[in-house]
């Protein structure tokens, strides 16, 4: 009996329209790009000109710090390229030196004035020449074994 009575009771009703307008309305709802129901993750429209200025900030800022770092490897090379160079001045100076000896790489000698302005290579330290030094001192140097030499004391300018 009940059947009966519901079926009168759906029939005696008119069938009601949807009331979505069938342009919106999809049968895939995962494609949207909209939260289709309350329960649907949130989504949030992109600022497309902060993403864009955040993301040339930050590129900036880490090619500015590449560029920085690049900068200061220069200098150091640079700084390098001078050592070097001021070693090969010296190196020159050296071996334009009277020297009565065979220098040894690792081993420290001595360079002089004499008088008349020529330079001497000597193993004999400053102080160990007594009262009286015959000479005037002008470095400690060390020979490297690239065979230039390293001022250790003193300096070898040219004069």
């Amino acid at each position: 009996m009940m059947e009966e009575g519901q079926k009168k009771h759906t029939q005696s009703e008119a069938p009601r329209p949807n009331p979505i307008d069938p342009d919106k309305v999809t049968e895939r709802p995962g494609i949207l790009e909209y939260a289709h129901h309350v329960g649907s993750a949130l989504i949030k429209p992109i600022d497309r000109g902060r993403l864009k200025g955040v993301a040339l900030e930050s590129m900036y800022e880490q090619t500015n710090r590449q560029l920085d770092q690049i900068r200061q490897q220069v200098a150091l090379l640079a700084q390098q390229a001078k050592a070097i160079h001021q070693r090969v001045r010296i190196s020159e100076r050296i071996y334009q030196a009277q020297i009565n000896f065979k220098p040894l790489p690792g081993h420290i000698y001595h360079l002089y004035r004499r008088t008349n302005g020529e330079d001497v290579l000597s193993m004999i330290a400053p102080n160990e020449w007594g009262y009286s030094c015959p000479l005037q001192f002008v470095a400690t140097v060390k020979l490297l074994t690239d065979h230039t030499w390293e001022v250790l004391e003193g300096s070898v300018e040219e004069e």
